[in-house]
């Protein structure tokens, strides 16, 4: 099979596409599955450059969110069979390749309603904002949710699932084009967050937020303070780099900072992320937005633009069919 590998950490130089890698073997508690499109996410470029807590054993395959059909199920599988369409949100050999297996507890039957590509662009964006809005935060309806960078993958899932669980969404984006699909997406009211004062903006609009879901905590995370009300939770999604905050911001509000992390979850958190997910599914609030899609040979410039491109609108994914 063709599937991208990864020998040394490093540079996006360090991506190169095997053409005759053997089929990864199936454990009695896993699912091969043949790969239609592979999501990919900023975390893979972390770990690709070797910047991450958690590092693979070289040489890799990246990649955690995959689509496709099941080829073969392990001795204990019961969910799955041959022929079913799935999704993934972890896998153990990787996504970015033309066949994957994954431990069966993080496989999910893909909706009919939905593409590969958007099957390919539920794992990482949609469990994080499951996790960070309904697990972390425990967000209730009607509250007040600023989504701080809202036009990415997670962003777009965050805005869906957060309206559906009732809440007041605020997101911000950096170009026009992400803002109308921030929008459009459904939040209530969007703000563009290179313009000067649109921190004072929100607040003239609305006063505090009661949730704050954050991508660039490096950037953002003392305006963040700043804007949530008393008992507060900033939700730290994504960061890269150091930030010099003031404590006494968090100290007089009793407001809380908390991250999200995907690789510390229980098997009853991916219960109940798996439920929130198929129950999205099927009543149809969960609709990925896929941003473009690359061959599998163009993983280096996929993973480029993932951290590159400004103004982010959605999921960007490998076909691993062409």
């Amino acid at each position: 099979m063709r599937a991208i590998r990864v020998a040394a950490f490093g540079g996006i130089e360090n991506l190169t596409l095997e053409s005759n890698y053997p089929l990864p073997a199936v454990g009695k508690k896993e699912v091969l599955i043949k790969v239609s499109a592979a999501g990919v996410n900023p975390v893979e470029t972390y770990i690709r450059s070797g910047m991450f807590a958690l590092l693979p054993e070289l040489p890799y395959t990246p990649g955690s969110d995959a689509a496709g059909v099941v080829q073969e199920v392990g001795s204990e599988v019961t969910r799955f069979k041959k022929g079913d369409r799935v999704c993934t949100v972890r896998t153990l050999t990787g996504s970015y390749a033309e066949y994957t297996t994954a431990e069966d507890k993080f496989v999910v039957h893909l909706s009919d309603k939905l593409s590969f590509a958007q099957g390919a662009a539920i794992g990482i964006p949609y469990y994080t904002a499951v996790k960070a809005l309904q697990i972390r935060a425990k967000a209730r309806s009607g509250e007040r949710c600023l989504i701080h960078g809202a036009s990415g993958a997670v962003g777009i899932a965050a805005i869906q699932f957060a309206k559906a669980m009732g809440l007041h969404v605020i997101g911000t984006a950096g170009t026009k084009e992400g803002m109308a699909l921030v929008k459009n997406t459904g939040a209530d009211l969007v703000f563009n967050h290179r313009e000067d004062g649109y921190v004072k903006a929100i607040q003239d609009a609305i006063g505090g937020v009661d949730i704050i879901l954050e991508m660039a905590s490096h950037v953002n995370l003392q305006r963040d303070l700043d804007l949530v009300n008393t008992r507060g939770r900033v939700v730290v999604i994504g960061c890269r780099g150091n930030i010099e905050i003031n404590p006494t911001s968090t100290m007089a509000k009793e407001s809380c900072i908390m991250g999200v992390n995907l690789m510390e979850v229980t098997d009853e958190d991916f219960h109940e992320m798996h439920h929130v997910i198929r129950t999205g599914m099927e009543v149809g609030w969960l609709d990925p937005k896929v941003s473009k899609v690359y061959p599998l040979g163009e993983a280096k410039t996929a993973q480029h633009d993932v951290i590159n491109n400004q103004g982010t609108t959605g999921k960007l994914v490998l076909d691993t069919t062409k």
